[in-house]
């Protein structure tokens, strides 16, 4: 049987009364993006939470705010286990309204990775590890840059 708890969205993953998203807004570091601003705030409860704010003024409809805050929710959902324990709260801006369901969720994930919260995927480069580096000596000389 395969266990669905890492992927569940349950409440205590969630920044739900108002005193939370003030002591968030209040401790936060602020990450920005034309889409979103993320507040990210240190937290004492194990397992990561996270709030969404999606006015009005992002979308005059709440099909579209729904749609914004279903796609974040989802995104958070399934990255849940990678995240760092602490409380997220994503406030939508206007820009977001007229992203597609997979720029809101490159977004938000480039936001978090941009944060601290998400750990960066492992990119690939075309450097060898053979290669010398700038900063060693080549083999057989002393390193002079540091005193004994």
């Amino acid at each position: 049987m395969i266990s669905l708890a890492p992927a569940r969205f349950p409440k205590t993953a969630r920044v739900r009364s108002r005193a939370a998203y003030a002591r968030v807004f209040e401790n936060a570091r602020r990450t920005h993006h034309p889409a979103l601003t993320l507040h990210v705030a240190p937290m004492d409860e194990a397992g990561p939470m996270l709030g969404l704010a999606v006015s009005r003024k992002v979308d005059g409809r709440a099909v579209g705010r729904n749609r914004i805050k279903r796609i974040w929710r989802e995104t958070f959902r399934l990255h849940r286990d990678q995240l760092a324990p602490r409380a997220i709260v994503a406030v939508a801006k206007p820009a977001a309204a007229a992203l597609d369901n997979e720029a809101l969720k490159q977004a938000l994930l480039d936001t978090l990775r941009r944060a601290g919260a998400l750990p960066r995927a492992d990119v690939g480069g075309t450097m060898h590890d053979s290669l010398p580096s700038p900063h060693r000596p080549p083999s057989g000389r002393p390193d002079m840059s540091t005193p004994e």
